[in-house]
């Protein structure tokens, strides 16, 4: 099996959302990751980023779906993805990584660290 194995980070320190490139430990533990915020480049350190895994799948409209993604059915319903370790997939209310793509149409509208009213709505399902 091959999928792309890839992470964006919110940074909490920036308040913006960046690809990452690399992601490392040092001897004390702590996370340091780099990500491209389209200038320089930046070092994020343990609690100023927030990871999110890529799902491997694709919205309606050919975006891509992060873990913290918060996406909307064809219903209406508006969700946000989240890791369930129990499955050990990605799911969005009662579906799961390989269930998602199968029939369900699902659209990109915000992430739940820039737009995370987003998923209060009485509509919201959360795993």
């Amino acid at each position: 099996m091959k999928r792309e194995i890839k992470f964006r980070a919110y940074s909490s320190h920036n308040h913006k959302m960046c690809p990452v490139s690399n992601i490392e430990w040092d001897a004390d533990g702590r996370m340091w990751v780099t990500a491209d915020d389209g200038k320089n480049g930046i070092e994020l350190i343990d609690d100023e980023a927030h990871l999110m895994q890529y799902t491997g799948l694709h919205d309606k409209n050919g975006r891509e779906i992060y873990e913290g993604d918060v996406v909307k059915n064809e219903y209406g319903k508006v969700m946000d993805i989240q890791y369930d370790p129990r499955s050990a997939a990605f799911g969005v209310g009662d579906y799961y990584f390989g269930t998602i793509g199968s029939g369900k149409i699902l659209e990109v509208i915000g992430n739940i660290y820039e737009d995370g009213g987003l998923g209060d709505n009485k509509n919201s399902t959360t795993n």
